[in-house]
């Protein structure tokens, strides 16, 4: 019996040692599967790890030296709020609770990109005089920016929309009912803008109940020489 055991045991010894050495015979060059490993965690740590660029205002370009970015977003329908985006700060939007049904508009300094003021004005249930009272002093060198929300246009005057043709804008003059309207011009410019977008309340082509869709506008505007 003892015999039968040691016999058993040499020939399994036997066998792993010939297996052993075909191995090596036939696969000399093998790869160690630890040293494989590393080899693949080094190339991972040497790869570079690609995240996305974001530029000011969240846009897609960045803008050169000397420019200023923006965004501008109209409101949705009567329950998502406009936004305005300028020099990488909102400075108008729901979450900081300054934007309103009608006309939300900023005005900044072209030469330093300052803040002066922002205001909103219902264009349904109030009348024009507190927006002529608040964009007829605006100076030269002042950037407007401007974003519809509900209904920018029903008591909208003439003296309003000729202003904010002065500005820059080509659409004031057909702004009304829930139409939708983003738009960035300035005073003195004497050009029309290239940064103005609207969209007429029509519900035939009304991608909500009643209103159209949002409008989107970005860009880069240079800053006023003193």
């Amino acid at each position: 019996m003892r015999c039968s055991a040691t016999i058993r045991v040499v020939l399994v010894l036997c066998t792993l040692i010939t297996t052993w050495y075909f191995a090596e015979t036939m696969y000399p060059n093998k790869v160690d599967m630890k040293s494989l490993k590393r080899i693949f965690d080094n190339i991972a740590e040497e790869e570079p790890t690609k995240k996305k660029v974001e530029f000011s205002c969240g846009n897609e370009k960045p803008c050169p030296d000397g420019y200023f970015a923006f965004r501008i977003i109209s409101g949705a329908g009567n329950v998502v709020g406009p936004s305005i985006c300028f020099d990488n700060t909102i400075i108008m939007s729901s979450v900081k609770n300054n934007v309103g049904r009608g006309l939300n508009i900023a005005l900044i300094n072209a030469s330093n990109g300052t803040l002066i003021k922002t205001g909103t004005f219902d264009m349904y249930f109030a009348d024009v005089k507190p927006l002529l009272e608040f964009i007829k002093p605006v100076k030269d060198g002042t950037l407007v920016l401007v974003a519809s929300y509900d209904d920018p246009g029903t008591n909208l005057n003439e003296e309003a929309r000729s202003l904010f043709k002065e500005f820059g804008s080509i659409h004031a003059k057909k702004v009304n009912f829930r139409d939708a309207w983003i738009f960035v011009g300035g005073k003195g410019i004497n050009a029309e803008s290239s940064f103005e977008q609207y969209l007429q309340n029509n519900k035939e082509t009304n991608k909500y109940d009643g209103w159209p869709e949002v409008l989107e506008v970005e860009g880069c505007i240079p800053k006023k020489s003193n």
